[in-house]
């Protein structure tokens, strides 16, 4: 069995090798020993550690070196988890619904609104499920309130589906999106009840993508363009 002492003048004389190898080799590096150097009767633990030490130029490393590093797994699982205490939340459920609504140009009538987190952003208008109505009737109400347009519901487009954790509670929320067209009304804010639009404007369809600060929205406006291209074509 190597002693600690054994070990320290191993350790010297592999130094002292290291440092007439480099006078011969210079910049070269050389193992200092390998699992194959371990005698036949002793163990191969012991000199396991030797198979990733090297002596580059005039000194030992001392540092990691990718030899030392585990493999990484294919398995390995995602590196961020969902925290634990947000995992302990009640779940709320919220409903919603809006899209969008179209004059007889071809443009869409968006709003912009302070997002939780206090931004100003561009958006769809749209609003929770009250007690006793459908999504389509939610639809018409809400873009009616937000943006002072009247319209009726001329297709369905399609559901978002996505959660957030608020500070007590976390929050399952369904946006159902129709298209609509507009019947009545004249662009504007004031009928909001919850002030919550800061004011309304015509976006012609095609430049949607550009103005929308919610990707699942422009997604929205994706689909749209899609079915209608769809239906075009048949």
């Amino acid at each position: 069995m190597i002693t600690p002492a054994d070990l320290a003048r191993m350790l010297q004389h592999a130094d002292d090798d290291a440092d007439n190898h480099t006078q011969n080799h210079p910049g070269e590096e050389r193992p200092l020993w390998t699992s194959q150097s371990a005698p036949a009767n002793g163990r191969s633990d012991d000199f396991a550690f030797a198979a990733i030490a090297t002596v580059a130029s005039t000194h030992v490393s001392s540092g990691p070196t990718p030899a030392m590093m585990p493999q990484k797994r294919t398995t390995d699982g995602p590196t961020t988890f969902a925290s634990l205490d947000a995992q302990e939340l009640p779940v709320v459920r919220e409903y919603s619904a809006g899209g969008l609504v179209f004059d007889d140009k071809g443009r869409v009538a968006i709003i912009a609104r302070h997002s939780r987190s206090g931004h100003l952003e561009w958006c769809l208008p749209k609003g929770h499920i009250e007690k006793g109505e459908t999504p389509q009737q939610t639809a018409v109400r809400e873009v009616h309130e937000e943006t002072g347009i009247l319209g009726e519901i001329i297709d369905s487009i399609a559901t978002i589906d996505y959660w957030f954790t608020g500070t007590s509670q976390r929050v399952h929320k369904l946006v159902h999106h129709f298209a609509l067209r507009q019947i009545g009304g004249s662009l504007t804010v004031e009928g909001d009840p919850d002030h919550e639009a800061e004011d309304a404007i015509w976006v012609d369809f095609k430049d949607l993508d550009d103005v929308l600060s919610y990707p699942n929205e422009r997604k929205i406006v994706w689909l749209y363009a899609k079915k209608m291209n769809r239906q075009a074509e048949a």
